[in-house]
């Protein structure tokens, strides 16, 4: 079985440990997700593990002939070749291997006496390459291309034809046409829409080789891994299940150190707060001096960013009208002949939460830009309501933050005077920490330039909100605060993103978008999944007159008395009975994690006691802790099955 092994494995970048002593093993199977804070080292580790970055001491060994396939974060760029030829170099290793065995097949010829061997090598290659699908790699190339969003048409482009977020979903292309061994992928959901995103998720699902991974999809994470990493400090955590079952865990297992670190914080603040107050004064300076010395010589307790709560909320939203917006005959065309927008009309009410869907050039960030009164150059009208204000964002919003002041000073001449007090928390929650805050603007990078602009926009007075990829920048927690800011809003919300999580969060109705029509969702994005699926069915199950089958058109039917009925529509004595059983299969999932997170600190006691020369050093004593530790592993592995059960029975 093929793999890739670390053993006390440690990097350094000057005084800093990014990796301290890490041991994991990725072999076939494995679906693995690597979590850690921003800066905690992710694309380092997997970087070593790939072979890039060599590490300052440990052993990184990989079992003979396993491929890896690895996909940085960013700046791969293909040109020179049609798409076509330039998945086709995705199997080079194909060539090789087939170059191999044409060598030794003429060796053999001439009755060599290493014969036995020759042969026992041959026979691998030409197993190694039939599984590895080298034979059908026109077939494998087209099918992964055509998945990630490539048109047939796109097949015989030019690679350098294609733009930056396209040329990173070749590259994604290519590590998977190469069906490796072991796959590394760094943020692969980057950039990728909803559709492109799914088929991906099923890709992974049905993987027989092993993959870790790094997002911050929440959703992607939970249907594809079944093992966390945590990278924190330096050191690595392992812990099975999907990653809201690592986030329960861990919530839990952390509870007391969060403690301490809030205990911390406020005695921090009081040292600050008596230095600031006494330190010019000469009849309290040596008070303030010891101080100083106690906060200087304080051990400062470090928790994930992604378990800090941090929450805020938005300007109180301007009264506005029972109707936001109205919009009759939209008509947007920017060659003349083809439409974008073909006559949508639409009307949107105070409180909603209106998700824009489509694929890729459907016309989603066209019509939010209509919307939002920034292109009128279209037919049809668009009305907003009675007292209605509107703010916008999108990518391009980053092009209008320029200037030599700080971010703080910035977002201090702006925000309003009741939220000044909060801004440093805001600023953390969209990944600008510590001495961050104090960078020029001039300095930033787009992504950084995209995330202020949000947050300058969600800091002003207004009541409807379009928003067209959010998300993007922002990483896990940064995206749980704004989702819970954006569910606490006063006004109504549209919005485009990627992010299956968050739009299941945020999205009380859908308006999907095709060429050349557009169709109304009454309900949230699960409902609007449900009657897609329920519309496939119907589709598959049509006779050969075109008539829908009777099984597939009462699915597609009762789809929406389902998802009416679980928008409210029960009796009360139902209701009342599934929201019982419901706290019943929560108190059990509850139950479950903590004897999980306590058999994982009763786990690493063991292990510590083991490490233990007394104990290592007396063969009986080391026997009865290993006995031990197999119990309490053995435990940990019954308990995740049972909770994963109950997990599922929730859902």
């Amino acid at each position: 079985m093929a793999f890739v092994q670390f053993s006390k494995v440690s990097l350094a970048f000057g005084d800093r440990d990014i990796l301290k002593d890490v041991s994991v093993n990725l072999q076939a199977g494995s679906k693995a997700a690597l979590t850690g804070a921003n800066g905690a080292g992710k694309s380092t580790l997997i970087k070593v593990m790939a072979g890039l970055t060599m590490p300052d001491s440990g052993t990184r060994t990989v079992q003979r002939d396993a491929r890896i396939a690895y996909l940085p974060q960013s700046g791969l760029t293909h040109r020179g070749r049609s798409l076509r030829e330039e998945a086709d170099t995705a199997f080079a290793f194909g060539y090789d291997m087939q170059a191999e065995i044409d060598r030794i097949g003429d060796a053999l010829k001439d009755n060599p006496p290493d014969m036995a061997d020759l042969l026992e090598r041959h026979t691998e290659l030409l197993a190694a390459l039939e599984e590895s699908g080298w034979y059908r790699r026109q077939v494998q190339a087209e099918s992964v291309l055509l998945g990630l969003g490539f048109s047939r048409e796109d097949l015989d482009r030019r690679t350098e034809e294609f733009s930056g977020g396209w040329q990173m979903r070749i590259a994604l292309a290519k590590a998977l046409m190469q069906n490796p061994d072991i796959l590394l992928l760094d943020e692969p959901t980057n950039y990728l829409d909803l559709e492109a995103r799914t088929w991906l998720e099923q890709f992974l699902q049905n993987y027989k080789g092993g993959f870790l991974l790094v997002s911050h999809d929440r959703y992607f994470l939970d249907v594809t891994i079944n093992e966390v990493y945590e990278l924190f400090g330096g050191e690595l955590k392992r812990y099975p299940g999907n990653f809201t079952h690592y986030e329960q865990v861990r919530a839990v297992e952390l509870e007391t150190l969060i403690a301490r670190y809030e205990q911390q914080q406020e005695e921090i603040h009081k040292l600050e707060d008596f230095i600031s107050r006494f330190g010019a004064k000469a009849s309290k300076a040596a008070q303030a001096q010891e101080r100083q010395k106690m906060l200087d010589k304080m051990v400062r307790i470090e928790i994930p960013e992604s378990l800090k709560k941090i929450h805020f909320t938005f300007p109180p939203a301007p009264h506005a009208g029972h109707l936001v917006i109205r919009a009759t005959g939209l008509t947007k065309s920017y060659d003349g002949q083809r439409n974008v927008i073909d006559n949508l009309d639409l009307i949107l009410e105070n409180g909603e939460r209106l998700v824009v869907a489509g694929r890729n050039g459907a016309g989603k960030s066209t019509l939010l830009r209509m919307l939002a009164g920034v292109d009128a150059d279209y037919t049809g009208t668009v009305e907003l309501g009675a007292g209605v204000s509107a703010g916008y964002f999108s990518q391009d919003s980053a092009e209008t933050i320029t200037g030599s002041m700080s971010i703080l000073e910035l977002m201090e001449q702006e925000a309003p005077l009741e939220l000044i007090p909060k801004l440093r928390d805001m600023l953390g929650a969209f990944l600008f920490r510590g001495d961050d805050v104090f960078k020029s603007i001039n300095v930033l990078s787009g992504g950084e330039k995209s995330r202020i602009a949000l947050l300058r926009l969600l800091l002003r007075p207004v009541n409807l909100l379009v928003l067209d990829e959010p998300t993007n920048h922002l990483d896990m927690h940064s995206k749980d605060v704004l989702l819970d800011a954006l569910k606490d809003f006063g006004g109504t919300v549209i919005f485009v993103s990627h992010d299956r999580g968050f739009i299941e969060g945020l999205a009380t109705r859908v308006l999907e978008l095709a060429p050349g029509r557009s169709r109304n969702f009454p309900g949230g994005y699960v409902y609007y999944q449900e009657r897609l699926a329920a519309e496939a069915a119907a589709a598959a199950g049509t006779d050969t007159a075109g008539n829908t089958a009777p099984a597939a058109a009462a699915a597609l039917e009762n789809a929406p008395k389902a998802a009416a009925k679980t928008a409210g529509q029960l009796s009360w004595e139902e209701e009342k009975r599934l929201n019982a059983e419901r706290r019943k299969k929560e108190r059990e999932v509850e139950r479950l994690e903590k004897e999980i997170a306590a058999a994982e600190q009763e786990k690493a006691g063991l292990e510590t006691k083991l490490a233990d020369p007394a104990v290592y050093s007396d063969g009986a004593a080391c026997a009865a802790v290993q006995k031990s530790l197999e119990a309490a592993v053995a435990k940990i592995d019954e308990l995740t099955a049972q909770w994963e059960q109950a997990a599922m029975a929730l859902e």
